[in-house]
């Protein structure tokens, strides 16, 4: 970074607009809270309301109806276009809008301010968590239906407030520990193109009384060198005349990470969680190949004269069940769902965790494979997104739109993910040192050649099926 940089607090080219945006955002405060609250209210109405409303029995307009209104702005828009603003923006959901986090941290604020136990540490969490709630999702559609939106969304709200009440005073100890969306939105983050920079030395230099920032998410301002922890709530801009808003380079931060920066929980998460697992959970329900596997474990039960996992008798927590749609999951359509979604992230994660092993093989370095599983982000995130959207689009077909761009910006969309990560790939590889050229060549080529897996699964879907 330049003398220019150094001394201003944001990149070259980029001006001081951003250093002042993030000055505004820490004088708007109760702007931020108010927007929070109100962000609050409606989540709540679209998530209770519709809970206790019929399901509508014939063709109806979104715009006509709550509950598909509701499924319309939870599904088709939130969560989509939430997972796109990480990769374009940072963490701002999280410290400006998300009704979860500001629920949390009032809890913490008027409850008993314990010491965060051990056992919520745990840096497996974020991808438990993940796993956990994407698939009973899945078995209870929580896509389709408010009362399994009202217990999924809700839950977690509710246990997001007793985690806040119990534990720290006025943080956000569940957004930090627990959240089943806060490892992906760690990773994603990583790739926004605007930051809260920290400057070590004008930090150093401030008066050492000064009041320290009341930061929710626990990060610990000082030695923030990346966005995966910040919120971008703007509070600690113009801290200690040492923290600043700033443009950066999308790849910046992936590139920098220091060997205490991977953890092999995030690998984890990205390869087998937001590769594997998502990929499966949203595919299933196109896949001829779930028909074929249900089909022939229903046969092979009626062999052995096994007749109970052919019932639908399990109540709408547990498996779906509303007979009025005439939507009802059998024992057995719950166990395929977990198969097929199972195989599915065995297959995809195992193929690039192979990939990125040989890798580390090629090179010599055994390590190696974690550090370039950093590199899939882009791939990772694009997914998720295309994954998301293809609810928004079949809401949208629903409603009998034209929508025949979609294909070919689905196409652009896949093959911007594969050069972004490919890109990223190469140049770890470029920066390793004492590594012959033949050797990071092949490294990418393998590396590569693991993420055709991830592209074909979305070809099949979108074009073959």
């Amino acid at each position: 970074m330049n003398e220019l940089a150094t001394k201003s607090g944001y990149a070259p080219g980029t001006g001081p607009w951003l250093a002042a945006l993030g000055d505004w955002m820490q004088r708007q405060r109760r702007t931020i809270q108010t927007t929070q609250w109100i962000v609050v209210g409606l989540f709540l109405v679209l998530l209770i309301w519709p809970a206790f409303l019929p399901l509508p029995q014939e063709y109806v307009h979104f715009y006509e109806n709550l509950i598909l209104l509701a499924q319309f702005i939870f599904w088709g828009i939130w969560w989509p276009f939430v997972m796109l603003s990480m990769m374009l923006m940072g963490r701002v959901w999280c410290g400006v809008f998300c009704p979860e986090g500001a629920l949390s941290e009032w809890a913490s604020r008027h409850g008993r301010g314990g010491a965060i136990p051990a056992w919520m540490q745990w840096e497996g969490w974020p991808f438990a968590a993940f796993v956990l709630i994407t698939l009973y999702g899945q078995l209870i559609s929580v896509y389709e239906y408010p009362k399994a939106a009202l217990l999924v969304l809700g839950g977690s709200t509710v246990v997001a407030m007793l985690v806040g009440f119990f534990y720290g005073k006025g943080k956000r100890v569940w957004c930090r520990h627990l959240c089943p969306a806060n490892g992906v939105f760690a990773l994603l983050s990583r790739l926004a193109p605007v930051h809260f920079q920290v400057d070590r030395e004008r930090w150093e230099q401030a008066p050492p009384r000064t009041p320290a920032v009341d930061c929710a998410p626990l990060v610990n301002i000082r030695t923030m060198t990346g966005s995966s922890a910040c919120h971008m709530c703007g509070r600690c801009s113009g801290h200690r005349d040492a923290v600043t808003l700033t443009a950066r380079s999308p790849n910046r931060e992936i590139l920098s990470l220091q060997e205490a920066d991977l953890s092999r929980w995030e690998v984890r998460l990205l390869i087998f969680g937001m590769l594997g697992l998502a990929t499966g959970a949203f595919q299933w329900s196109a896949s001829p190949w779930f028909v074929t596997l249900k089909q022939g474990l229903a046969e092979w039960l009626i062999e052995l004269d096994i007749f109970w996992p052919l019932q639908s008798n399990a109540p709408w927590w547990v498996l779906t069940h509303y007979p009025e749609t005439n939507d009802l999951f059998s024992w057995l359509d719950g166990a395929a769902i977990l198969l097929y979604i199972g195989i599915t992230t065995l297959l995809i994660g195992g193929t690039i965790l192979l990939a990125l092993r040989l890798a580390g093989w090629v090179l010599g370095q055994r390590e190696m494979p974690w550090r370039l599983a950093y590199g899939l982000t882009p791939l990772a995130g694009i997914s998720v997104f295309l994954g998301l959207s293809a609810l928004t689009v079949g809401m949208l077909k629903a409603e009998r739109l034209e929508l025949g761009w979609v294909g070919d910006l689905r196409i652009a969309l896949l093959i911007v993910a594969v050069l972004w990560s490919g890109q990223l790939i190469w140049r770890i590889l470029a920066a390793l040192e004492g590594v012959s050229a033949w050797r990071q060549w092949v490294a990418w080529f393998v590396t590569m050649a693991g993420t055709a897996v991830v592209v074909l699964s979305w070809t099949q879907m979108f074009f073959m099926w």
